[in-house]
């Protein structure tokens, strides 16, 4: 489901809420995808589709990489590390090719947001991507798609065919010398390959496992060449930004962490879906928005970006959704996949599950990943089964700390979030399980759609 306002402009998130929740959405990625065949270039072109590259193209590459830069626009992959600058990091001059990167290996549980618009806008990657060869000076570059979602591969590669034939990629792009092409590759489905160097060697036809730093993809990325890897939503918002202008940009969210972006509200919500907001919405104006939490329930916890980010609860409800005021509530924007869980739900059952997957998308490179996520796996089924003892909630907090920061990559850091943030807010409801020989909770009532079909509308 998708969601976008009827207008367009821009706007930050007001003091207070004074102004009706709807009126905070600003459609530009989102803005034509409830359009028929929304997905073809002659409906881009209608967008002012491929205007942003012909400004582009009329720049010298370092001044568009001035201008991203310039514009404050932040990488929506989840780290949220400048975009133009890592756009300068590569070197020039040295003689070798470059290469961009297009991280479309969209894992995270609960994110759904570059997988959509893959589906339903992807002229706008394609135009992104033409707009930062032409700034890092390559002519070679990479989409990295998921391999299981065949029908989003189909219609990319339908869109680069038109870019081909509407001289938008090719030979001698719209006359200014820039020749670039684009392959899209499909991944098998790996969790670690979201990891950017992991995802390089999986390029290159190795095991995707992430590679030791430095060197940095910049300067010795994909064949050792420098490489920028961007997440699919950061190369899209560019085309708007030439078009618009940077200080347009910057009229939308805060000064640290300006502009527009896809939030993926999912769980217990009355509509989930996907919302496009300034950077700095609050949760609770994005519930305002899509109808609040599921009829008769009420917020219990949920995760500002995804399950590998520290868990927030109803508290958290009216902290800023940008990198800075989430860092400072104590936990991390990321992806910001916002799943909302009412008071059915488990926190052990649902903590387990996401130690399940971490556990089993492991790459099994490093010890304290490999070895850590699987005993926290036995312990949580111990705990949740009721079998295990009070002194095992220490246990799992200290197995968590010895993988947080020693793992060789962020996936270890992201197995160990839930279990402290969850420690942290829910310790009783853990004792719980362990004092009552099993999990409080009715399964049936903590499945989550379960009794939600009637005031969805949805056939049983």
């Amino acid at each position: 489901m998708t969601v976008a306002a009827e207008h367009g402009g821009s706007s930050r998130p007001p003091a207070g809420g004074e102004a009706s929740p709807e009126k905070l959405l600003v459609p530009v990625l989102s803005a034509f995808w409830d359009q028929p065949e929304s997905w073809t270039l002659e409906t881009y072109r209608r967008h002012e589709g491929y205007e942003g590259l012909r400004k582009a193209l009329a720049m010298s590459p370092d001044d568009v990489i001035a201008y991203v830069k310039d514009s404050g626009l932040r990488g929506r992959g989840g780290a949220g590390f400048p975009t133009g600058m890592k756009w300068q990091f590569i070197p020039q001059g040295d003689g070798k090719p470059h290469y961009l990167v297009v991280n479309a290996d969209e894992s995270e549980p609960g994110t759904c947001k570059d997988i959509p618009l893959l589906f339903a806008n992807p002229h706008a990657l394609i135009e992104g991507i033409v707009i930062a060869c032409h700034a890092i000076r390559a002519h070679h570059a990479f989409i990295y798609l998921r391999g299981e979602v065949v029908p989003v591969l189909r219609r990319l590669h339908e869109a680069v065919r038109e870019a081909y034939a509407a001289g938008f990629l090719g030979k001698n792009i719209l006359g200014s010398g820039l020749d670039l092409d684009v392959i899209v590759h499909a991944g098998a489905g790996a969790y670690i390959c979201g990891e950017e160097t992991a995802l390089l060697d999986s390029l290159e036809g190795r095991r995707g496992q992430p590679r030791l730093r430095p060197p940095f993809p910049a300067v010795a990325g994909l064949y050792a060449c420098p490489t920028v890897v961007n997440n699919v939503e950061s190369i899209a918002s560019v085309p708007a930004i030439l078009t618009r202008g940077k200080d347009w940009f910057r009229s939308m969210g805060s000064e640290k962490s300006p502009g527009f972006t896809l939030y993926s509200l999912s769980g217990h919500v009355a509509n989930p879906g996907q919302y496009e907001a300034p950077l700095g919405i609050t949760l609770r104006q994005l519930l305002d928005m899509s109808g609040g939490m599921r009829r008769g329930h009420r917020l219990k916890f949920w995760t500002p970006g995804g399950s590998s980010t520290p868990m927030f609860t109803d508290e958290h409800l009216d902290v800023p959704l940008d990198y800075e005021g989430v860092g400072a509530a104590g936990s991390m924007l990321g992806t910001k996949a916002l799943q909302c869980f009412d008071e059915t739900t488990c926190v052990v059952r649902a903590v387990t599950r996401w130690t399940e997957f971490y556990a089993h998308e492991s790459c099994g490179k490093c010890t304290p990943c490999r070895e850590g996520t699987y005993w926290l796996v036995q312990l949580l089924r111990d705990i949740e089964a009721g079998r295990a003892r009070i002194a095992d909630l220490d246990k799992i907090a200290d197995i968590a700390d010895n993988i947080n920061g020693k793992s060789f990559c962020a996936l270890g850091d992201g197995a160990a979030s839930p279990i402290f943030s969850s420690l942290q807010y829910f310790r009783e409801e853990y004792e719980q399980h362990i004092t009552g020989k099993g999990c409080p909770f009715d399964p049936a009532k903590s499945t989550l759609w379960a009794d939600n079909d009637a005031h969805l509308g949805v056939n049983a």
